[in-house]
């Protein structure tokens, strides 16, 4: 009787020891689940601040945009310096100078293949013209913007800058397409000069490409309807 009641007693207290640990860890798993989540979730807020681009994409990349258009890396949108803002009658010498040059580039090449004494005639008195107008635009560049970088020029087509190497036309047939293409571009640049330039020798002068390519188109445009039936 005394044994049984000695087992009965030893198993309460099992019992009660079970129930007890049962609680402790119950007690203790929320805690270490938290300190177990912890450091991940800081390592989770750690990483958009170091990447810029994960969590709050409107917040990081916010800050981040204008950064990189500061160190200029970023914003393409902005037009290189010396274009857009230059003078316009810098802009137009620009232009005028590198148009003149292929314009005369051309003449040179007519003197050494063309074979009509009328067409050598016509490239020796481009080359004498444009080298003169050349040089006097540089001279205006030099006194009138001596600090001022190279600019883009004119936003504004040039016309034919070369030569058709089609060697199935004749020389003197191409090379007065090239030239007739050419010089148009000349008197679309100088008639708008004509309207927006601030010197008034820049006016003067776009006057006189107007005047003198004007009557040497027509010239070159009978050429080619005695020469070649155009």
């Amino acid at each position: 009787m005394r044994i049984r009641r000695f087992t009965l007693l030893a198993m309460l207290v099992g019992t009660l020891l079970l129930s007890a640990c049962g609680a402790a860890q119950q007690a203790a798993s929320p805690g270490a689940t938290a300190a177990a989540s912890a450091p991940a979730a800081t390592t989770a807020q750690a990483a958009p601040t170091a990447a810029g681009t994960t969590m709050d994409h409107g917040g990081m990349m916010a800050t981040a945009a204008p950064a990189a258009s500061a160190t200029g890396g970023m914003d393409h949108g902005a037009m290189p310096t010396g274009e857009s803002n230059a003078p316009y009658d810098a802009q137009f010498i620009d232009s005028m100078i590198e148009h003149h040059q292929g314009a005369i580039d051309m003449a040179n090449q007519a003197l050494k293949e063309a074979s009509r004494p009328e067409l050598k005639t016509l490239a020796q008195n481009i080359i004498t013209a444009q080298e003169a107008e050349i040089k006097q635009m540089q001279d205006w560049r030099k006194a009138w913007y001596p600090d001022l970088a190279a600019t883009g020029g004119m936003d504004m087509d040039m016309g034919d800058m070369e030569v058709s190497g089609d060697t199935t036309v004749p020389f003197d047939q191409r090379f007065i397409t090239a030239m007739i293409a050419h010089h148009e571009g000349a008197i679309a640049m100088a008639k708008d000069a004509g309207q927006k330039a601030e010197h008034s020798e820049i006016k003067t002068l776009a006057q006189a490409i107007i005047t003198a390519q004007e009557s040497e188109i027509t010239q070159m445009q009978q050429w080619q309807k005695e020469w070649f039936g155009q």
